[in-house]
């Protein structure tokens, strides 16, 4: 199976090396990576351009945020696997390997894992489990959502779902894999396939306030079609189940062992329970 890859960026030179290099890592005959940048005014087109022999293709112009870049990826993408890493995370290796894997043996069309959250040094702040044992209740009446950097799907389950929304600024991730869940077989798999950064600046964190609401939003939306009675009982037990599970997240399955640790030296792999 041939897995198509695309990185969004935006006047993100710093980190653009360190993403492309773990992708290309990963790659296989007959993969593809897409890096689509919006018009960047840091010289971030010069570093994609050194890479393009290596690249199945790359833009550099102005778009309407990080959902219409990667919508203009995947338009480019025949891969039979799709998944998007944002610029300054990064694939561990094996990554691509591992979720070729777990999609032909589960016969999933979107498999869900873990991933460790890094600082802008690469060195490992946390590692985070993405388990849950509803996804689609979950993220539907609880709000829930899997870490993006660590999903797989098949193309035509994108195309079914109708592709991510490029108008949305902030919930792009929320909304793309919620319509997606709601029509497919889905499996967690075990393994840590990335890395997410926290930096300075970071969309994430300034826009939080804006993503929560535009969530609220998608979520209205799909929950309209719901029973009135039904949407109010499981919202109710699905954001406390939502709470809960960030609550024993948090203390229940941390590796302070790994805290610290260089993510380079961290190959895709399992990391719960510790070894």
């Amino acid at each position: 199976m041939r897995v198509s890859v695309v990185t969004p960026s935006f006047n993100m030179k710093r980190y653009l090396p360190q993403t492309i290099e773990s992708v290309l890592r990963n790659l296989r005959t007959g993969d593809q990576y897409f890096v689509i940048d919006g018009g960047s005014s840091d010289g971030s087109a010069d570093t994609i351009r050194s890479y393009a022999d290596r690249l199945a293709g790359w833009l550099s112009e102005p778009d309407a945020g990080y959902a219409d870049a990667i919508a203009k990826g995947f338009s480019r993408a025949t891969g039979d696997i799709l998944c998007w890493i944002n610029c300054g995370d990064l694939l561990l290796d094996g990554a691509l390997d591992a979720a070729r894997t777990a999609l032909q043996d589960t016969g999933a069309d979107l498999i869900f894992g873990d991933d460790f959250y890094i600082d802008e040094d690469d060195k490992v702040i946390s590692f985070s489990r993405g388990y849950i044992n509803d996804l689609r209740s979950s993220m539907l009446y609880g709000g829930w959502t899997p870490l993006q950097d660590a999903c797989f799907w098949r193309r035509p389950l994108y195309q079914q779902a109708g592709g991510i929304d490029p108008t949305l600024k902030y919930a792009a991730d929320y909304d793309l894999f919620l319509r997606m869940a709601l029509r497919a077989k889905i499996a967690y798999v075990p393994i840590a396939f990335s890395a997410f950064r926290r930096h300075h600046g970071q969309k994430s964190i300034s826009g939080a306030a804006a993503y929560h609401a535009e969530r609220k939003r998608v979520r209205a939306r799909e929950l309209a079609a719901e029973p009135l009675m039904r949407r109010g009982l499981l919202s109710a037990t699905q954001g406390f189940a939502v709470r809960w599970r960030i609550h024993v997240a948090q203390r229940a399955w941390h590796r302070p062992d790994l805290h610290g640790r260089p993510v380079n030296d961290l190959p895709a792999a399992p990391y719960w329970p510790p070894r």
